[in-house]
């Protein structure tokens, strides 16, 4: 009898679905790091990203929005990633000041690629906004193009980087 109880557990909780967590976005503070440069993110501007992975506390922060993109596109990671944040620039007091908790899923958000700006490390960055119009807006002055986060392709996230290139740090 006890043994036909026990089979009976395991067959259930082997039946059990496992129900994912998505982590909320963590603030960026003063103390957060880039993954890639192990600098202080907030002292640079520009859009930044946040990547929780399974089975650690604290999420990924990169420097810039292209940093984020160019970690989910390679297949060297840590773990499975169980949620990816960007920073509206839409609700972003100033490219200096892209804000502490304006994160927007990065899947939902809306981009900017192409467009004549740098982000926090100097790279030409991928623009993130909640709201198409507010991309639009920024493309009139900056030029680029509307995409959406599968439709970013490779290059413009792991391509090269013409560091003599001038680009604009916007206001």
């Amino acid at each position: 009898m006890k043994r036909t109880i026990l089979i009976a557990f395991l067959a259930l909780a082997a039946c059990k679905e496992e129900v994912s967590v998505i982590p909320d976005p963590m603030p960026m503070t003063k103390e957060a790091l880039g993954h890639f440069c192990q600098m202080n993110i907030a002292d640079h501007g520009g859009p930044k990203g946040q990547i929780h992975l399974a089975g650690y506390p604290q999420p990924l922060f990169f420097s810039q929005a292209r940093d984020v993109i160019a970690y989910i596109k390679t297949p060297e990671r840590d773990a499975e990633i169980t949620a990816v944040y960007v920073s509206d620039m839409g609700a972003a007091v100033s490219w200096r000041h892209p804000g502490d908790n304006n994160w927007i899923a990065a899947e939902q958000a809306t981009y900017v690629v192409g467009a004549d700006v740098a982000g926090g490390m100097g790279a030409p960055e991928i623009v993130p906004f909640a709201n198409r119009l507010a991309a639009e807006e920024f493309i009139a002055i900056y030029g680029g193009t509307v995409m959406l986060f599968d439709q970013i392709p490779d290059d413009a996230a792991l391509g090269p980087v013409d560091l003599d290139q001038l680009l604009e740090t916007p206001a």
